[in-house]
């Protein structure tokens, strides 16, 4: 992971993101190696044993380079805007409602396994380490490229998450994201608002473009104060858009100055 190390140094050695350690109470610690005695832990990406990703799962990491990146829809390839955007009408709903967009990596292997054992098997320890990648991707963004990711981070007065419907959250028992943006905002500084509530049916991963986009309309609604405010909202994977415009748009209707969407996985085709 070569590009954000420059950036962090913090994926180097042995322990890999230590941040996500630090978190963890002397109890909580004393517990997880009288646990990790019984049973390893093993990478959510490979199964490899030692620890929950490891460093050949952080290597193979297919990172976005915000220099080329589609400051449109996060896409890898768009100096100027992807092939997709730059199709008439394409990708319009994230042009109007967001004002950049910047994804971590492709979501290609690793990515996938790793969010699943998050997202679905309930490894909530991968929380503290995709709050890394998602804060290390948006400094490396800021230092990179300042003249299309400039102040994406340093310059938000709050960061947002996308939220999980009260189906969802009842399914796994937490709001993946939003345990994602809470060490993600230790991080940065940057506080944390709870602003947004979202209905209806959250699981789109069967659905084609359209019904994505149509199924996002009003799914959302703004319960804090963000008038004037710049937002950075943070999701775990783009995959069409349609989440992360919803969002958005919802959060410039009730006064935001500005969204970034900030991902940890960006969906391509290219």
């Amino acid at each position: 992971m070569k590009r954000h190390l420059n950036v962090l140094g913090c994926l180097q050695g042995a322990d890999i993101l230590p941040f996500a350690d630090e978190l963890l109470p002397f109890a909580e610690r004393a517990a997880h190696e009288a646990l990790e005695a019984l049973s390893p832990t093993r990478c959510a990406g490979c199964e490899r044993s030692g620890a929950l990703i490891c460093q050949d799962c952080l290597a193979a990491l297919a990172l976005i380079d915000p220099r080329h990146s589609c400051t449109r829809c996060g896409a890898p390839f768009g100096d100027l805007l992807c092939t997709e955007c730059s199709v008439e009408g394409a990708s319009s709903a994230m042009a109007e409602a967001l004002d950049r967009c910047l994804a971590c990596a492709v979501y290609t292997h690793p990515l996938p396994r790793i969010i699943k054992a998050y997202k679905d098997a309930g490894e909530r320890r991968l929380a503290p380490y995709l709050a890394e990648l998602l804060y290390d991707t948006a400094l490396h963004a800021q230092v990179a490229a300042p003249e299309r990711y400039g102040g994406v981070l340093s310059g938000a007065d709050a960061v947002v998450f996308v939220p999980a419907t009260s189906a969802a959250f009842r399914r796994r028992g937490f709001d993946h994201i939003e345990a994602i943006a809470r060490p993600f905002c230790e991080l940065s500084g940057v506080p944390l608002l709870d602003a947004l509530v979202k209905y209806g049916h959250g699981d789109q991963r069967e659905l084609g473009r359209e019904e994505r986009r149509e199924r996002a309309r009003g799914m959302y609604e703004t319960v804090e104060d963000v008038r004037g405010r710049r937002l950075l909202l943070i999701d775990d994977v783009i995959t069409t858009g349609a989440t992360m415009a919803a969002a958005s748009a919802e959060l410039k209707r009730a006064g935001a100055a500005a969204v970034d969407g900030l991902a940890i996985a960006r969906v391509w085709w290219g």
